[in-house]
């Protein structure tokens, strides 16, 4: 243990950071796409409903392992090269997108057809029916959904060691490698991992329940 942090404690920093910048990139898009696209599924517009189920349908149900692979090492053949850094980005935006799109369509469907109604009287387009009135409550409703979101994709961030990025989970690998410290050092980062996530928890109850939506 005395090891860990007297002779790595800078590469474990580092590996730290690259996982949070992941994680906090990955959610942030994809939170910001999903409510896009769950716009979409509820829309007026047969197309955007289509493509909304169709992009939903397809990358839930893609591993994500295997998304990474095809983003790194198959985009290229096509001239796109993002590099690594930005290939897990896009990947674990992809699938987290699918899944915060039908966590805030769920938030969504929650919104009172009443409300809905109301707006549309008094004379409020679909769009902005979305944005003034069904988004926000939609986002409300789905705080602790959205949080277990995070923290999925705080998780996946370990699947970018199959490509070498040397992010918590890869770098406590090497460690022991260099070392020999058995457990040690997977035991520390699934400590951190915990914290992060209990951390994540703790802010979304308290957001909870500053935002509840009273019906």
């Amino acid at each position: 243990m005395d090891v860990l942090f007297r002779d790595y404690l800078g590469t474990f920093a580092e590996g730290l950071w690259l996982t949070v910048q992941l994680t906090a990139i990955g959610f942030t898009a994809a939170l910001i796409l999903g409510t896009i696209l769950a716009v979409f599924r509820v829309s007026p517009i047969p197309p955007l409903r289509v493509f909304g189920a169709v992009y939903v349908e397809f990358f839930r149900n893609v591993p994500l392992v295997a998304l990474l692979l095809l983003v790194v090492y198959g985009l290229p053949y096509a001239g796109v090269n993002l590099g690594y850094y930005w290939s897990v980005i896009l990947a674990l935006t992809a699938v987290g997108t699918a899944f915060a799109c039908e966590t805030i369509r769920s938030g969504i469907n929650a919104v009172s057809a009443g409300q809905v109604e109301a707006a549309r009287a008094i004379g409020l387009p679909f769009w902005g029916i979305a944005r003034e009135l069904v988004i926000p409550q939609a986002v409300r409703t789905v705080i602790s959904p959205l949080v277990t979101l995070f923290i999925g994709i705080l998780l996946s961030t370990s699947l970018a060691a199959v490509v070498g990025m040397r992010e918590l989970t890869s770098t406590v690998s090497y460690i022991n490698n260099q070392e020999a410290l058995g457990l040690t050092t997977f035991l520390v980062a699934a400590a951190v991992y915990v914290i992060i996530s209990l951390t994540a928890a703790g802010i979304g109850s308290r957001l909870e329940t500053r935002y509840r939506v009273l019906r």
